[in-house]
């Protein structure tokens, strides 16, 4: 990547700064909103966490846990976060039979609250080595804004299906199996961070994708939706653009497994280059538009 301001979007920074004012406001309304101290993309994805733990607790009754909320708009986050080169993040590994399923999700998903402790001292290290990492490569904006909250989920051994996903409900925040190499740990947190990227700056913008047009994805081997097939079009790339950079850097199997994860998204990319034109008139927003095109070219390149 060649632009070190591409994932720095004005539209995205104020919707930050508004969306985070206005859940403040619907959480304490008497109250004047302060600061964490850990910037206002951060702030942002606390509140969201605020406001999911707070409706929660006012659905089941429980005053105590809705009154935290109410008090604590950053879910006490600076108390309980770890330092990276980033700033301050918070990385949890929650016991996953513990995580709820809701209407909100149909993944299983953790939410900030008066319980919540760090990981252990060993996966905070390799989270924060993998911001390193990331940050070294040229991705430290991204994470910097979209992957505040980290939620470990499976420790995993190289090779074996690593599963990441995002919620819409809660921008700012990537949940993740993941392997003790800090290499490929970063390379999922770009990709996740990527899908939070996006979702806020389409939303930033205003962009509503036509839910009727659909695509080919190779990523499914089937039709998607235009919606998911931008989103993986963005995703992958930069995930290739990071493992392509990093790639000399390694060695023995990290390196083969790199190689080996670069070679076959190279292949999948190369099957959406007649339609990813197509897909990114549907973006209404120009400056979006032309973030996604370069991406999606720059990797057409490795």
């Amino acid at each position: 990547m060649n632009d070190p301001g591409l994932f720095d979007f004005p539209p995205t920074t104020r919707l930050h700064r508004e969306r985070t004012r206005k859940i403040h406001t619907i959480l304490s309304p008497d109250a004047q909103p302060q600061p964490s101290g850990l910037g206002p993309a951060a702030d942002y994805c606390l509140a969201h966490h605020a406001l999911e733990g707070a409706e929660a607790a006012a659905r089941s009754g429980e005053r105590t846990v809705f009154d935290w909320y109410t008090d604590h708009p950053h879910a006490e986050a600076a108390t309980r976060s770890t330092p990276t080169t980033l700033g301050p993040r918070i990385v949890v590994a929650p016991d996953l039979t513990g995580l709820p399923r809701s209407p909100i999700s149909e993944t299983p998903y953790y939410v900030l609250g008066p319980g919540t402790e760090p990981a252990p001292p060993s996966l905070r290290s390799l989270a924060a080595g993998a911001f390193g990492t990331a940050a070294q490569s040229g991705f430290g904006a991204l994470l910097a804004a979209h992957a505040v909250v980290v939620v470990l989920l499976r420790a995993k051994q190289l090779g074996q299906v690593l599963d990441s996903w995002t919620l819409t409900r809660l921008p700012g925040t990537v949940f993740l199996d993941h392997v003790t190499e800090r290499v490929v740990l970063a390379r999922d947190f770009i990709h996740e961070a990527g899908h939070n990227w996006l979702n806020d700056a389409l939303t930033a913008t205003g962009s509503k994708i036509d839910d009727q047009a659909a695509f080919h994805s190779p990523w499914k081997q089937s039709m998607r939706p235009a919606f998911g097939f931008l989103h993986a079009c963005w995703a992958f790339p930069l995930t290739m653009l990071y493992t392509a950079r990093v790639l000399e850097h390694t060695d023995g199997d990290v390196q083969r497994f790199l190689a080996a994860y670069l070679d076959q998204q190279r292949h999948h990319l190369a099957a959406t280059a007649a339609d990813h034109p197509h897909a990114l008139e549907l973006v209404g927003h120009e400056g979006l538009r032309e973030r996604l095109a370069a991406v999606h070219q720059q990797a057409l390149a490795l």
